[in-house]
């Protein structure tokens, strides 16, 4: 077995439509256990048989104005995810993935992933962080409910992202 060599880049891959502060929190975490990490905003054609509510290119910027007010600039970088994750994570140079999980049904669907990557690309570790108790409850569809109900956000995502799904269904209105 050959000498496996420490992994010094993670990628954080998702969809973020939109970024929530749950998200946040497994970025924040892979940062402390890797000194560089990317997001990868995915382009997800067709997210549980739907497309995504905001563009790519609206949920990378998103992302980066929500980690700036979150103040997680050092160590990161963000950029749109367009085809297969390994592919990307080779595209970078990132060694391991990190996913976080909220419930056991996030955890059968990650192991699928995990799985199928692994065979894909054998090199890329597969990392899982627990959601944090005061986030394990928050989840991009719920904010995207309560949103289009004109429920108050503002626990849930930074400013900017709350900011951007009230102008987003005060339009759709």
């Amino acid at each position: 077995m050959a000498a496996s060599s420490t992994i010094t880049h993670l990628v954080v891959p998702g969809t973020f439509d939109p970024v929530t502060y749950g998200h946040i929190d497994v970025i924040s975490r892979a940062l402390k256990i890797c000194p560089r990490v990317t997001v990868g905003v995915a382009l997800s054609r067709g997210k549980h048989g739907n497309g995504t509510m905001f563009t790519l290119q609206e949920r990378v910027d998103l992302v980066k104005q929500a980690l700036e007010e979150a103040n997680v600039r050092e160590g990161v970088d963000v950029k749109p995810l367009t085809g297969l994750l390994v592919d990307f994570c080779h595209e970078v140079g990132a060694g391991g993935v990190v996913k976080g999980l909220r419930a056991i049904t996030d955890f059968e669907y990650e192991l699928q992933q995990a799985s199928l990557n692994s065979r894909l690309a054998p090199d890329i570790e597969s990392i899982f962080v627990m959601s944090s108790p005061e986030y394990g409850y928050v989840s991009s569809s719920i904010v995207r409910e309560l949103a289009s109900f004109g429920s108050d956000v503002d626990l849930l995502v930074p400013p900017s992202v709350s900011c951007a799904l009230k102008e987003h269904f005060a339009q759709a209105r």
